[in-house]
């Protein structure tokens, strides 16, 4: 349902009105899902149920978070809010955008290449128009998948942070060895062998740390699973890479 009331809205409605009204919208459709079972950690509304996705994601009716958005919440929240940090957010979503802005403990500059997300600069992520050392924290979720020359953004990410500076990034993973072949460009051949019709190559965890290893980063693997109650929504198994300038 969920979906299909979106599919109607973006087809009657400029993007830029929805998104504009996107929280009164929300808030609406939020109230059919009130209850004490659940919480969602960024907006703070407490539901009966999360909404169901297609891909059986569970999203948030009143802020739009999905799983991976309240898990990096949580892990902001727990250790990068200290010493008024600097941070840059790569291809943010609205809901961490918009909560992280009121945050008056951070930096938060939000950037953007595509126009589609809320951003407060436009950045190429394979040629970041910032100086060396400028940040204290990165954060690339579900971006390095969608770049050709992922090993020149990773070269970058670690370019702009400043010494000791930490990054945090996930994709989509697979189980096995890493898949990527750059003449695989036809949006059916990806979304067959990638997993979506705009992505370039599917990463395994392994295989995403020996990458950003060869460019100079410290990591560490991040393994979350969650209890069956589960009241946040998060994602059941789920691995976040930790990096370290």
């Amino acid at each position: 349902m969920y979906e299909k009331i979106k599919h109607i809205l973006q087809h009657l409605l400029p993007v830029g009105f929805i998104i504009k009204n996107e929280l009164k919208f929300r808030f609406l459709y939020y109230q059919f899902y009130r209850g004490r079972r659940f919480h969602c950690n960024i907006c703070c509304k407490q539901l009966r149920k999360f909404v169901r996705m297609k891909n059986g994601d569970k999203l948030c009716p009143c802020c739009g978070s999905v799983s991976r958005n309240r898990r990096l919440w949580a892990i902001i929240k727990s250790d990068f809010l200290a010493d008024h940090p600097k941070i840059l957010d790569f291809s943010p979503s609205r809901c961490l955008y918009r909560v992280m802005k009121r945050q008056a403990s951070i930096d938060y500059t939000g950037a953007d290449y595509s126009g589609y997300f809320l951003a407060d600069k436009r950045l190429d992520i394979t040629c970041i128009d910032e100086a060396d050392g400028s940040y204290d924290v990165v954060i690339c979720y579900h971006v390095l998948e969608h770049i050709a020359d992922d090993r020149k953004a990773i070269r970058e990410l670690y370019r702009i942070l400043k010494k000791s500076g930490r990054a945090l990034i996930q994709t989509p993973f697979r189980q096995v060895d890493m898949d990527e072949d750059p003449k695989t460009v036809e949006p059916l051949d990806r979304l067959r062998r990638f997993g979506h019709s705009d992505h370039v190559r599917m990463y395994s965890v392994e295989g995403l740390k020996d990458r950003l290893a060869q460019n100079g980063f410290e990591i560490t693997i991040k393994e979350f699973t969650e209890r069956n109650d589960n009241p946040y929504g998060f994602e059941e198994k789920e691995y976040v890479l930790l990096l370290k300038k």
